[in-house]
């Protein structure tokens, strides 16, 4: 269960608290015991844990620095294309069917097959 904490072993390697909240900050695994568990790589405001499979690839927000309000400002994503998912054939296994124009072509026999 993705609410379940996990203990902490800041109590026999202090060392480990950095890295349990790099763990909490990236992925939301909460650990119980550990006293400092607050984001380290993105800012406070950040909502999610990038890397988590239901995070989106684009993010939620876009920050940047505006030297117009000479400061940061959080603006929605805008993308010029949506995403696509390109279904790309693999060139070792190569096409199964014959495409339009290719039926005069000669066939090349398969690896079993005899002349």
């Amino acid at each position: 269960d993705e609410a379940s904490p996990v203990p902490s072993v800041t109590s026999i390697w202090p060392v480990a608290g950095w890295l349990e909240r790099e763990v909490f900050d990236m992925y939301g695994v909460i650990f119980s015991g550990n006293a400092d568990l607050r984001r380290i790589l993105t800012d406070y405001g950040f909502s999610g844990y990038p890397q988590r499979k239901d995070f989106p690839l684009t993010g939620y927000v876009e920050m940047r620095y505006s030297e117009e309000a000479k400061r940061v400002v959080y603006e929605p994503v805008k993308l010029a294309q949506d995403f696509r998912n390109f279904d790309f054939m693999s060139p070792w296994e190569g096409a199964q069917y014959v495409l339009p124009g290719d039926e005069k072509a000669p066939q090349q026999p398969k690896s079993g097959d005899k002349a």
